[in-house]
């Protein structure tokens, strides 16, 4: 069974940061994309930032671009995102996901479709 597992969620004042993890289970990753995606209440789910499997590769909405990093270790099967900068806007759950496209593009990566599995989601939650 495969699992995907975020943490690093809470709270945050605007400018703050905080840096989640998604730890992946079940099966290994490494060749394959994985991303971030996020939901602000009554939003759709939106696309964050996705990594290439081994050998780079990393993508970004533009909304966060120079703000967030998106990271993996692939030794220990997980993929990290660095949140810097924060602002009320930024406020939202964040689910990690797995299994991605294997034609890896600036179009693919960022389709919710495309990816295979999901972890449960942290919240974030950004103050004025």
């Amino acid at each position: 069974q495969v699992r995907m597992v975020e943490s690093g969620g809470g709270l945050v004042q605007a400018g703050g940061s905080l840096r989640l993890s998604c730890a992946a289970s079940g099966r290994t990753f490494s060749s394959s994309a994985m991303a971030w995606f996020r939901q602000a209440p009554g939003k759709e789910r939106e696309f964050v930032a996705a990594t290439k499997g081994s050998g780079g590769g990393t993508y970004y909405a533009d909304s966060v671009k120079g703000r967030f990093t998106i990271s993996r270790d692939n030794a220990k099967n997980t993929v990290i995102l660095q949140m810097n900068s924060l602002t009320p806007e930024d406020t939202a759950v964040y689910y990690c996901a797995g299994g991605g496209p294997t034609y890896y593009t600036y179009y693919t990566s960022r389709s919710p479709g495309a990816y295979d599995y999901w972890g449960q989601g942290t919240q974030v939650t950004v103050s004025s």
